[in-house]
């Protein structure tokens, strides 16, 4: 357990496990400079993290693990507590193009399950070639990679110490989903917990087979051309419903029932499209949750792809506790889980907290 303590007299708390490159310490050092930053560079010296501003981060080897930061993340997931009232970001670095993106939203995953709410768009993350900064160098010809990358990383940090929840007095929740209702867990809990949601503006838009056709890569000038008016070269139901709904929401909750470990194919497609209108609008100002139910196992799969595509990617906030997993395969499997309406009823209760 992490022992509750006084509120750090650190502006920012710094996890960083293990090791670190030259250029990842290079950050970290500009980032002590800036802000009163406390370092902890092992598991056992983790203070209290409620309440606090932690910045995680983490430098990957030729494997993509590094013990001492899934140490820490052990000892996280062992007190659903330990990161209440927190808000985090990341900064994570391999020496090879692999696992940045799969560490980071790991880490995001536990982190949030242990109370700590993530503002959109929460890492920075570098390959070993940095060729992931290319775009941002086509942008800032001045800079180079690694100063990109330092940018960046600057950026994140930025947004943490700046972000502060926003009260929602009447939210306006949008729920989007491709399953159906006579045959889905995934909607029957739905249901559970949209029944301790009374008074609340909610609109649903289920995604049908064949309603979607999926991103087609347009070049980017083209994409940006039709950005402009909240549109999409394809149209469809996502141009005449859903972009509409996405910029009216304050809060989004996807339901996702795990289709060979995976979002379904519908769902993904809708992701997908969302690029169009993200061109114009960022969402920062938007919540995101998630209901996630598996057959079999799985659900913190379709939870992790949730947190790549609206969290890190598409700039939503991801408040603490964002997704409820639960396994049911049978139809109405659900309905004989034990305390589900309980489960329900808090879960309902987390997103009534947006207020």
């Amino acid at each position: 357990m992490i022992e509750a303590a006084k509120k750090s007299l650190a502006d920012l708390i710094v996890l960083a496990p293990g090791i670190l490159s030259q250029r990842l310490q290079n950050i970290v050092d500009d980032i002590s400079r800036t802000y009163k930053t406390k370092l902890v560079t092992t598991s056992d010296d983790i203070p209290s993290l409620q309440g606090e501003r932690v910045l995680f981060a983490a430098e990957l080897f030729d494997s993509g693990i590094n013990i001492e930061l899934f140490k820490m993340l052990e000892k996280i997931a062992k007190d659903p507590s330990c990161m209440e009232n927190s808000v985090a970001s990341i900064i994570v670095s391999s020496n090879n193009e692999l696992f940045s993106r799969d560490i980071g939203r790991k880490i995001i995953f536990y982190a949030n399950l242990a109370g700590c709410t993530f503002p959109g768009r929460p890492i920075s993350e570098a390959t070993g070639s940095l060729k992931n900064f290319k775009g941002r160098q086509r942008l800032k010809p001045n800079l180079s990679l690694i100063q990109c990358f330092a940018e960046d990383a600057r950026e994140v940090v930025q947004r943490l110490m700046a972000f502060e929840h926003i009260s929602l007095e009447k939210p306006r929740i949008l729920v989007l989903h491709a399953s159906n209702y006579t045959t889905s867990n995934t909607l029957s809990l739905w249901e559970m917990t949209k029944q301790h949601l009374p008074g609340y503006q909610i609109k649903e838009i289920h995604i049908e087979n064949g309603s979607v056709v999926d991103c087609k890569g347009c070049p980017y000038k083209a994409c940006k051309h039709y950005s402009r008016n909240d549109t999409c070269f394809y149209g469809g139901i996502m141009v005449e419903e859903v972009y509409p709904a996405i910029i009216n929401c304050d809060i989004l909750i996807m339901l996702c029932p795990n289709y060979n470990d995976a979002i379904s194919a519908n769902i993904s497609a809708a992701i997908n499209r969302l690029t169009a209108l993200f061109r114009r609008v960022k969402f920062y100002d938007k919540y995101l949750f998630a209901l996630a139910v598996s057959g079999f196992s799985g659900s913190d799969i379709v939870a992790q792809q949730l947190i790549s595509s609206f969290n890190i990617n598409k700039t939503f906030i991801l408040p603490p506790r964002f997704v409820l997993m639960e396994t049911a395969n049978d139809m109405k499997e659900i309905d004989q889980i034990e305390d589900i309406n309980k489960k329900a009823e808090k879960f309902a209760q987390n997103i009534i907290k947006r207020r």
